[in-house]
């Protein structure tokens, strides 16, 4: 798998230098600004104040598809950005760099997925958001961590059999929850996988009174030790709705943005991602997350040429193909 380049760090003075020529060019360029909640605060600070948008990578094509803007820019990872395109067509979609890519999806080549499920035809295919626009063609659903237990529910209400890639620790938490006869690719999310149980009871040791908020795609030992587990949308509810004042997070610290804006009184704490002698290959921030910089962004914003190095395309056919899946999950009606 690809190492993910490092960012250089600009002092205060440059980077409010580039968000000023950023916020120009958007506007210059009819683009809107959409970003993860798992880059960089300056990143997600700079989608606010422009009239951009700050979600999951769902909600962020989403948005995509309602705003006018002719031209999306997603700070996000690859993935992000081909989900924008299939439900935007018409758009043109613009990263930071295509070089940020995700564990997930690396982990799962369309070829090699194509043929698990050809070994398996018995089976309902059904992928997580974090997947390839090719490794969405091939399946009968896609689901983000906040619908997937209702979908898989539902798949077994009606008595299927499930093929789950690409993430194995999400998988198998929709497999205890619901019961179901899932068959699990073996992918994991590099940031998600490091967080250690252990080191979490440690801090509660420290913080009796800490609520400890989980990611689903983290193991199955940080599920049993957490309080509430969900996607990022339902981590930040819980972070608004629990009375407790302070807050374990096994997800990556991009998030504490929203938490820290959201509930100013509260403290919010990483979850322990090694223990020791451990190596640390995330530290609980997405490298490729991080790709994303004001540098890159600007330097694509400026790039007027019509092929530009850091646009998404993905073919029609592909896109006819992958809309299927995403439509039915968004056509699924939430209990």
């Amino acid at each position: 798998m690809a190492k993910a380049k490092p960012v250089a760090t600009l002092s205060e003075a440059e980077s409010s230098v580039y968000r000023e020529r950023i916020k120009k060019r958007l506007q210059e360029r009819n683009a809107v600004l959409i970003a993860h909640y798992y880059t960089d605060p300056e990143i997600q600070a700079l989608a606010e104040e422009t009239g951009g948008f700050i979600g999951d990578s769902l909600e962020m094509a989403r948005f995509g598809a309602r705003h006018e803007a002719q031209t999306l820019v997603v700070a996000g990872v690859r993935f992000m950005g081909e989900t924008a395109k299939i439900l935007s067509p018409e758009k043109r979609v613009l990263m930071p760099t295509l070089e940020a890519t995700c564990s997930l999806d690396v982990g799962c080549p369309a070829d090699e997925f194509a043929a698990f499920c050809d070994q398996h035809p018995d089976r309902t295919v059904v992928v997580y958001a974090n997947t390839s626009a090719a490794v969405k063609a091939r399946a009968d659903w896609v689901v983000t961590s906040s619908i997937a237990l209702d979908v898989v529910r539902h798949l077994k209400d009606q008595g299927q059999k499930i093929l789950w890639a690409p993430d194995k620790h999400l998988g198998d938490y929709v497999r205890r929850e619901t019961g179901a006869d899932v068959l699990l690719w073996d992918g994991a999310c590099i940031v998600h996988e490091e967080f250690k149980a252990k080191g979490v009871l440690d801090l509660k040791k420290v913080h009796p009174g800490a609520a400890v908020l989980v990611h689903p795609e983290s193991p199955q030992s940080m599920v049993e030790v957490a309080d509430v587990v969900g996607s990022t949308s339902q981590l930040l509810k819980a972070a608004r709705e629990l009375p407790n004042d302070t807050f374990i997070v096994a997800t990556d610290r991009g998030i504490f943005y929203k938490m820290q804006q959201e509930n100013p009184q509260r403290r919010f704490m990483e979850a322990p991602t090694a223990g020791n002698g451990a190596t640390c290959r995330s530290c609980a921030h997405c490298p490729w997350m991080a790709m994303n910089s004001l540098e890159r962004m600007l330097r694509v914003l400026d790039d007027e040429q019509p092929s530009n190095p850091e646009e998404i395309h993905v073919s029609p056919d592909l896109i006819d193909q992958a809309l299927k899946p995403l439509t039915r999950m968004l056509e699924f009606p939430r209990p």
